[in-house]
């Protein structure tokens, strides 16, 4: 079974978050919902509290295939500041692990340089942070190891694409048409 994280922080979209979760563990996969703060509940931008699974010092990175940030401007940022994560984020992207991030989060890949030359999106008011990306207007794209998505209305399609990337198009269409999406 593919293990994945999904990292929560304070002011995180919620749509984004727990659709991933919700669809990914539809399909089998083990994803983790981590809290990079100091508790296991953590806050969403609209003021939903969501208990993540662990706190960030007991996840087994070595066991995971795939790091997903959700967005939320807040959300975003407070992921950013997370000086342990983005160590953990820039280890994955130099092995060639696959790094996932919708709408305003895929400008914390841009800012690590993770988007240079590579097809991605992000919610539009962030484009100016994809500088050295191709910048393509679609729900989701997968480009290497990298996966973005546009915001919280292309939260189906990322997860989708995640879904994809760890166990397969014929998965991912499988669980696109259990969940009445195709």
């Amino acid at each position: 079974m593919s293990s994945l994280a999904i990292f929560l922080a304070d002011g995180f979209e919620e749509i984004e978050g727990l659709t991933v979760v919700d669809v990914c563990r539809r399909a089998d996969l083990e994803i983790t919902m981590v809290s990079v703060g100091q508790s296991l509940t953590v806050t969403g931008s609209h003021g939903i509290a969501v208990t993540a699974d662990k706190k960030l010092d007991e996840v087994d990175f070595d066991a995971m295939e795939m790091l997903v940030l959700p967005g939320g401007k807040k959300g975003t940022e407070n992921l950013e500041k997370c000086g342990f994560l983005m160590e953990k984020l820039d280890e994955f992207y130099g092995k060639g692990r696959y790094v996932a991030a919708i709408c305003a989060a895929p400008s914390i890949l841009a800012h690590r340089g993770m988007l240079n030359g590579r097809r991605a999106c992000c919610y539009p008011t962030f484009e100016e942070h994809l500088k050295d990306a191709q910048i393509v207007r679609e729900p989701a794209v997968t480009s290497g190891n990298v996966i973005t998505g546009r915001g919280m209305g292309c939260s189906i399609p990322f997860a989708l694409a995640v879904v994809a990337a760890l166990s397969g198009p014929d998965k991912a269409d499988a669980i696109a048409r259990q969940i009445v999406y195709a």
